[in-house]
């Protein structure tokens, strides 16, 4: 049997198991098997390759997470070199390692104009998340004030999918399946510009929605609140930006009331905003910080929370309680972190969050372009390299479409055919690409969504 022949026989067994063993995440299982994905086989730079050696820009990123792109040598290189010398060690009492060290300082240097001081490592965004709201109820036991247990939340945001994390979450469709969800947890309008009850001016809607939470903080006892949580921009609920004002006033409020402010930048660190961080883009210092994704670009699963000066000073105290109960075993993996800090490096060297913004800036007037032309485009959105296109039934109503409609998922895979790989949810293409990414791409990824729309009107 030849080489070749024993390939295409691996793609065909590939292809004919996909969705067979593993469950695909945000999935219908059988949906998975009714309409097989492409398996992705390769990746060089802003491309991912199929096994059918189909060629696609990657408006994904991963998963919102390849910032430094595909194939860096740098993040491979410092992978094998770790692997080779120390492929695991633990922080547990009594444990340390290097990279962990290493990074650990790294990114307190990088959010120094934050007031950052201490980094607990995880495995990925969900853990972060998790571990924030661990660290902020002890936080508080600590300080004295150990009925400040609840946190608030925004509708349409998302903070990962543990029971902490699921329970914050602003969305039916991520909690339903798996209620009773944990007590102590509150949702309160957030400023969506583009559906909200309330007005379509950006500074009305701003002191509605801060009016809102204060009257919530009011309502529960601002001594039994821990901490509000929200994304810089929302991510998974559409790529809901905020106008600019919202955030210093969100960071007013929780000093007013002594409450907590954490920002999940799962998504908003390293640079795809526009801004190294998404809540330095606002100009507001968060008390605690969630990290993942852009933090290893991918390459490996790393997580990170963040405290800043007065948080981790809690820890100063003496006692039982300062003790700190939590961590996961793969807290401070070397290799994760000696990904973290090439990844880093690449962001901050090659000044990818500038590039992110210029090439937002660009995308965002290429796809303004296209809602004149197309009115099946209820709204274009976004900030750096973070957009989302909305489609809808009706522009004067904004009718969206439904999860049963199959138009969005024609559009999508039209552009996959045609060498464009998009995010679609329910009715919203999402557009997370590499931090690499130049104008000419995004010319390319406009001639192609143009195309799909233009062929297949609603």
């Amino acid at each position: 049997m030849s080489e070749q022949t024993t390939v295409a026989q691996e793609r065909a067994w590939l292809k004919e198991n996909v969705g067979r063993h593993a469950l695909h995440p945000m999935n219908d299982p059988k949906d998975v098997l009714k309409n097989p994905p492409p398996i992705i086989e390769k990746g060089d730079g802003v491309y991912i390759t199929d096994v059918d050696g189909h060629r696609m820009l990657d408006c994904q990123g991963g998963l919102w997470c390849v910032n430094a792109g595909y194939g860096r040598k740098e993040i491979v290189d410092a992978i094998t070199r770790q692997a080779n010398e120390l492929a695991y060690y633990n922080l547990f009492p009594g444990g340390a390692n290097a990279p962990a060290t290493r990074l650990g300082a790294r990114l307190i240097e990088l959010l120094r104009p934050e007031g950052m001081s201490r980094v607990l490592f995880s495995s990925g965004g969900s853990d972060s998340v998790e571990s924030a709201f661990k660290l902020a109820r002890q936080y508080w036991k600590l300080e004295g004030e150990p009925e400040r247990i609840k946190f608030i939340s925004l509708r349409g945001g998302y903070h990962g999918l543990h029971f902490g994390g699921m329970s914050a979450c602003g969305g039916d469709a991520w909690r339903r399946s798996y209620e009773p969800l944990v007590p102590g947890f509150i949702n309160v309008e957030s400023p969506n510009l583009y559906r909200n009850p309330f007005t379509s001016d950006p500074e009305a809607l701003v002191d509605i929605c801060i009016k809102l939470l204060e009257r919530e903080i009011q309502f529960q006892s601002a001594d039994t609140v821990a901490a509000v949580i929200a994304e810089p921009i929302q991510g998974a609920g559409g790529v809901n930006v905020p106008p600019a004002s919202y955030w210093p006033k969100l960071r007013e409020v929780c000093d007013r009331y002594g409450v907590l402010l954490i920002a999940d930048e799962v998504i908003t660190g390293f640079g795809r905003s526009g801004a190294l961080f998404g809540s330095r883009g606002w100009g507001v210092k968060p008390d605690i910080m969630c990290l993942a994704k852009g933090l290893t670009s991918g390459y490996v699963p790393l997580g990170a929370t963040v405290l800043n000066d007065r948080v981790a000073s809690a820890w100063n105290n003496e006692g039982p309680r300062s003790v700190l109960m939590h961590g996961y075993t793969y807290s401070g993996h070397p290799v994760a972190c000696a990904a973290g800090l090439a990844a880093v490096d690449i962001v901050v060297k090659e000044n990818l969050t500038e590039n992110a913004r210029v090439v937002g800036d660009y995308f965002l007037g290429r796809l303004g372009e296209l809602k004149e032309k197309h009115r099946v485009i209820g709204d274009v959105r976004g900030k750096g390299l973070m957009i989302a296109v909305e489609l809808v039934k009706d522009r004067e109503t904004k009718e969206p479409f439904s999860p049963v409609d199959s138009y969005p998922g024609a559009i999508s895979e039209a552009c996959v055919a045609n060498g464009v790989m998009l995010r679609t949810i329910v009715n919203k293409f999402i557009i997370s690409p590499p931090l690499t990414f130049t104008k000419a791409h995004v010319d390319e990824v406009v001639r192609v969504l143009d195309d799909a729309l233009t062929r297949n009107k609603y």
